[in-house]
């Protein structure tokens, strides 16, 4: 798909200060590699790869971007791109091979690395502690649905850091819990592969708890300057139609895929709707006494992942508000827009909706756009060069969306692209290229696209 939009669409100056941050974003197990090497154990995404029919081309993330041994030539990428911030999570079977137990000194060093060749060339280190890759001894021992590892996860954030705080000043603790708990725990297509709806409840609230044990922690130890945050990717909900049944529906997609996850982090508690909804199905939250209060520790900014915003029916094709399990039906509609190679709709307008609402219904929590970009079907030269179109007007759209939150007095901070460059795309393996730098995985040569560009040039216009 092309976009009628210029590639050299200009963005409005006045809309992003001079402290903005500008990044790029990756994930530890997209774009590493080096799975098995300097004590590095498997984790449920190793696992998970390994199952037949589970990953598009039965794709794995053994060698990936071969970022391992690649940094300080990415690290020279990335300072290329004109960004001033780099978010990237850690291992945490690289760190503690075995979710518990003493520091893998050659795993934490290589994070050690990193961080000192980011601040040598300028660069901010945005460090997220998880990014779904959960160490696989702790997932046969329960996983997410286990309360004991939201223990382990805190006691796996110290070790991190401890060695990093010195130097690393933004700390997120999860990415995309939704994910974590939904797709990987209930749905079945992300590691470690269940469908279990009460095991995704109880992955909901762990997931959640080990949060706030570990921001707790870390605030313990920190230094005046440190900020705390957690990551959610959210999108907006909206009903298909102005019935009853319609509107129900959006507000049960609303309240499994934002408001159980902010309701409780900003207000102590979860949605009486959506615990109401789970007492309807014989299901609940898992929560113990202090738990609600530990996990709304408060915390200095919200990361926002956003690719797309849905509209909601309360009946299936054949017009049944009830699925063949008894059970409510939140069915998504296709919306008529362009789509990515995802199959997901570009909806800029949406993102700004979402954003205002954050301002709206959680105020006081500055924002940083930690994720957003889009797949296309690429297509290099010889050379390698991708004249990407298509994901250059997506991200101006998109960022100007930003800055139309903006204008409304949503506090947003800072812009990080998905992704710094092509890599591991989860379940569809390497078949879909989110990256503004295209990568040849035969030769692992790195090429800019014509979005990586247009990116750099933006940046650097709004610092003029």
């Amino acid at each position: 798909m092309t976009s009628n939009a210029a590639p050299g669409l200009l963005l409005p100056t006045a809309d992003f200060p001079t402290s903005f941050k500008w990044g790029v974003a990756t994930s530890s197990y997209q774009i590493e590699g080096a799975v098995a090497e300097d004590g590095r154990t498997p984790s449920i995404w190793d696992t998970f790869c390994r199952v037949p029919g589970a990953v598009v081309g039965a794709d794995n993330g053994d060698v990936a971007c071969d970022h391992y041994h690649r940094m300080p030539q990415d690290v020279a990428l990335i300072k290329s791109l004109g960004v001033d911030t780099y978010r990237f999570s850690v291992a945490w079977p690289r760190v503690q091979p075995h979710g518990r137990g003493p520091v893998n000194p050659a795993g934490l060093a290589f994070y050690d690395r990193l961080t000192d060749e980011l601040l040598a060339v300028g660069i901010d280190p945005w460090v997220t502690l998880y990014h779904w890759d959960l160490p696989q001894e702790l997932e046969d021992a329960g996983g997410w649905p286990n309360r004991d590892t939201a223990y382990r996860f805190a006691d796996y954030s110290m070790l991190v850091f401890d060695k990093l705080s010195d130097r690393v000043t933004n700390w997120t603790t999860l990415n995309e819990p939704w994910c974590s708990a939904w797709l990987g725990y209930n749905v079945g297509v992300h590691a470690p592969g269940r469908k279990d709806f009460d095991a995704a409840i109880s992955a909901v609230h762990h997931l959640l708890l080990g949060h706030g044990l570990a921001t707790q922690r870390m605030k313990a130890a920190a230094s005046p300057g440190h900020t705390f945050g957690i990551t959610l990717n959210m999108g907006t909900a909206d009903p298909a139609t102005d019935t009853e049944a319609d509107r129900d529906a959006a507000r049960r997609a609303d309240g499994m895929g934002l408001r159980i996850y902010l309701d409780p982090l900003r207000k102590g508690a979860y949605p009486q709707d959506m615990v109401d909804d789970l007492t309807a199905r014989g299901s609940a939250f898992p929560v113990q006494d202090r738990d609600l209060d530990i996990i709304s520790t408060p915390f200095e900014v919200l990361g926002v992942n956003f690719y797309f915003g849905q509209d909601f029916s309360g009946t299936d094709e054949a017009g049944n508000p009830l699925d063949e399990d008894g059970h409510p039906v939140v069915r998504a509609i296709p919306l008529d827009r362009p789509r990515t190679a995802m199959d997901w709709p570009i909806t800029p307008e949406r993102f700004t909706q979402l954003l205002v609402r954050l301002h709206r219904d959680y105020p006081g929590l500055p924002l940083v756009i930690t994720e957003n970009g889009a797949a296309f079907d690429d297509r290099a030269t010889p050379d390698g060069f991708v004249a990407d179109d298509n994901r250059t007007s997506y991200l101006a759209e998109h960022i100007a969306a930003v800055a139309a939150a903006r204008d409304q007095g949503a506090d947003i901070r800072g812009y990080f692209a998905w992704s710094l460059m092509d890599n591991f795309e989860w379940a569809e393996g390497y078949a879909k290229r989110f990256g503004i730098v295209h990568v040849d995985y035969q030769t692992q040569k790195r090429t800019p696209k014509q979005s990586a560009l247009w990116f750099r040039d933006n940046i650097a216009r709004l610092r003029s």
